[in-house]
């Protein structure tokens, strides 16, 4: 999973990929530390969704753009379109079903 840099970045993959998956985290997140192993694994069973992720304290902009207020959030894009969230962090088969909307 790519780690977005920046907002311009950020702006330039919903632009340029029909299916986004992105993964609102921070390095001092419990949750998110149990999250990102199941997303990585999750991801190779979808190579047609690009997945992400976002740390909320390197860009706060894009976070609050979404009104992300806890982590793990984690948002499925579908053409740009906002199309599931999931909060918290959720067994497989719950995420799974939150990235399957970006399909």
């Amino acid at each position: 999973m790519d780690i977005i840099k920046n907002k311009e970045e950020y702006d330039a993959l919903l632009a340029g990929n029909p299916s986004v998956f992105v993964d609102f985290y921070a390095d001092w997140c419990g949750p998110c530390k149990m999250a990102g192993p199941v997303l990585e694994e999750i991801s190779k069973d979808y190579p047609d969704i690009k997945f992400v992720k976002v740390n909320v304290d390197d860009n706060p902009e894009i976070a609050q753009q979404y009104g992300v207020m806890s982590i793990p959030t984690m948002i499925a894009f579908k053409n740009g379109e906002q199309t599931a969230t999931s909060l918290g962090f959720k067994p497989r088969e719950e995420l799974e079903a939150v990235v399957k909307a970006a399909q």
